[in-house]
């Protein structure tokens, strides 16, 4: 039976830092099924591929064996007779191409007779969105994505056989207006999630870069504002993706914008931290916490109590060289937690 296959939302820089903080510290169940996580671990340096965000509308056309093809709009199945801005319409008139491309994606991966693939796609052009450069161009399908669909019997099988991302880089068939998203410019970007604020300019004047004059736009002969990019990065077996726009596309209407990162803050309060915490402020206070003179031993869960030993201590005797750079302990605790946290993790492995 047919079945509509959403292309799944793409979620705000922020949400993706607090998913992969989880995913990246998530150690097991206790004996309620309740999540355990240890804060202590190393978050992971991950790098994204920006791609060109189209200011269109999401569609998507999907094949199993049995069904054969069906289209979708982002939110229900469409028909040339119940249409979403002519895509309908449009696969119809290149079944041919479709059943080509379902065939050379069947051929390059695994798939099931009774397997479901969907290719999804950026429909853009004329008279699908406004104020942007790539409203100018002909009604063109994009392709943003390809997933695989397993067939199972019933719901006991989900778990065993979930649905999964596969490559799409070779699919395109320019000659019937079917482009592939990553045959335009593309944007690699490092991500520590230990301290992604880091990262933050570096999107935002892509962004920017890209609202300015629409790289896709300009390859069809047309100058003029985009709409932003996208974000993906496959990490622990799943997909991340996150989107940052500009507000220009919008017109009047509010969209959700990176907010810019103070550079030169950030930089001094990583120099502020290192000087306030010095190696003998961590010895000592490591000392005391543990009892180190006494043949204590150091114990991983009471890493909080020695971050807050060395805070405290902090407290005490640096307020001046603090309060001398114009900032506030709150400032700076965050990076000086990360230096404590860190340094006891090495001394812990390394016993």
């Amino acid at each position: 039976m047919k079945k509509h296959i959403s292309f799944p939302s793409i979620e705000q820089f922020r949400n993706i830092v607090a998913t992969v903080n989880r995913q990246s510290t998530f150690v097991g169940l206790d004996e309620n099924g309740d999540a355990i996580f240890d804060n202590t671990k190393t978050k992971p340096t991950l790098t994204f591929k920006g791609t060109v965000k189209l200011h269109g509308t999401n569609a998507g056309v999907c094949y199993n064996q049995n069904d054969g093809i069906w289209v979708q709009s982002r939110t229900n199945i469409i028909t040339p007779e119940q249409d979403n801005a002519g895509f309908a319409f449009f696969v119809e008139s290149n079944k041919e191409v479709f059943a080509n491309i379902f065939d050379m994606i069947a051929s390059q991966n695994n798939i099931g007779p009774n397997d479901t693939i969907s290719i999804f796609f950026e429909w853009a052009g004329l008279g699908i969105q406004k104020n942007v450069a790539i409203s100018n161009i002909k009604k063109t399908a994009f392709i943003i994505g390809v997933k695989i669909t397993p067939h199972v019997i019933d719901e006991t099988e989900l778990k065993s056989k979930p649905a999964y991302w596969v490559d799409f880089s070779y699919l395109r068939a320019p000659q019937h207006d079917i482009y592939n998203i990553l045959d335009f410019p593309t944007y690699d970007i490092e991500i520590d999630f230990n301290n992604p604020d880091l990262s933050v300019n570096q999107i935002l004047n892509l962004t920017l870069q890209i609202e300015e004059n629409c790289p896709v736009a300009n390859y069809f002969g047309f100058n003029g504002i985009g709409e932003g990019l996208v974000f993906s990065c496959e990490y622990n077996g799943v997909v991340l993706r996150f989107k940052s726009k500009g507000d220009k596309h919008a017109g009047k209407s509010k969209v959700k914008t990176l907010k810019p990162v103070d550079d030169v803050k950030i930089a001094k309060l990583n120099d502020l931290a290192d000087k306030i915490t010095p190696e003998w402020r961590l010895d000592q206070m490591l000392t005391t916490t543990f009892d180190l003179l006494n043949n204590g031993d150091l114990d991983i869960k009471r890493l909080g109590e020695f971050i807050k030993n060395v805070n405290n201590d902090i407290l005490k005797e640096e307020i001046d060289v603090i309060a001398d750079t114009g900032f506030e302990f709150k400032d700076v605790v965050k990076f000086v937690s990360e230096i404590s946290k860190n340094y006891f993790l090495n001394r812990y492995n390394n016993i």
